[in-house]
Parts: structure tokens; C-alpha cells; sequence
């Protein structure tokens, strides 16, 4: 039987998860450089060791109202196609073992921005975990096209 593991966190009570294989690493953080005229999603600029990271709020991305970057916030850093992207979440959960076969659609009652950003879900000891569209959910002009 295949499996794969995914990295979850929670936004807003949520479980999402996106595959381990898409996460350079999880930290927190708390300087952010605002970024003039950039898309609402986009929480901000921060330095990684050298890198500049783009932050991108996955609040905002669901609809949600943003995210108050007072404090350490938690971030998930993605490999995306090009640089590393940043998710900023509410809450880093574990890395689990799933497998492929209990793998199921986007339920018919999930919308607006969130059905735009989940590829799937799975169930997790009573709770539902969504499994995240890596592409859509650090587009930030996905929302404003």
C-alpha cells in the first residue's frame, strides 16, 4: 500500500497539510519588512540566513481576516517552482504517514477560497485534515485577478 507523509498545521482551527516533500523547513520567526503595493496576502519580507523569504499569509488566502505579525508567527517554508516561499500559520501540528487510499476529494460543501486551494482530504482521528494545492496557496494574485 502506498503512503506519503504530509506536514500539518492548523489556520484558523483548520488542519491542512501540505506533502513533507514540498517543506524546506518550519520556523518562527518575528521581523517583517511590509511590503508597499504588494498583493494583501503577501505578509511581508524576511531574512533567512542571507535569503530573502516572501511571506505569504495562508489567512488571507482562505478569506480569512489577516494575520497580526506581533511576535513569533509560524512559518512553513516552502520549495516552491522558483525561491522559497513562506506560509504563515497559526499552528505547526506533526508530520504524518498517510495512506493513498484514504485519500478522497474535496467534499461538495467546501467553497470559496478554500475549495480553490485544497486538492484533496484525509481523515485523521476524528478530524479531517485538507491537503493543500502548494502552487495555489503561495500565489498571491490568484485572489486579485
Amino acid at each position: 500500500m502506498a503512503s506519503r507523509q504530509f506536514a500539518t498545521f492548523e489556520v484558523d482551527g483548520q488542519l491542512f497539510g501540505v506533502e513533507v516533500n514540498t517543506v524546506q523547513e518550519v520556523l518562527s520567526y518575528n521581523e517583517y519588512t511590509p511590503v508597499p503595493l504588494a498583493p494583501p496576502a503577501v505578509g511581508g519580507l524576511f531574512n533567512l540566513r542571507g535569503q530573502v523569504i516572501a511571506a505569504v499569509d495562508l489567512r488571507v488566502q482562505l478569506g480569512l481576516a489577516r494575520q497580526a505579525l506581533q511576535g513569533p508567527v509560524m512559518n512553513v517554508i516552502l520549495r516552491g517552482d522558483g525561491e522559497p516561499v513562506s506560509l504563515l500559520v497559526d499552528k505547526i501540528g506533526e508530520v504524518v504517514d498517510l495512506d493513498d487510499e484514504t485519500f478522497e476529494p474535496p467534499p461538495d460543501t467546501l467553497s470559496g477560497p478554500t475549495r480553490e486551494l485544497v486538492v484533496g482530504t484525509f481523515k485523521l482521528d476524528g478530524r479531517l485534515m485538507l491537503a493543500l494545492d502548494v502552487n495555489q496557496a503561495v500565489d498571491t494574485y490568484r485572489a486579485t485577478n
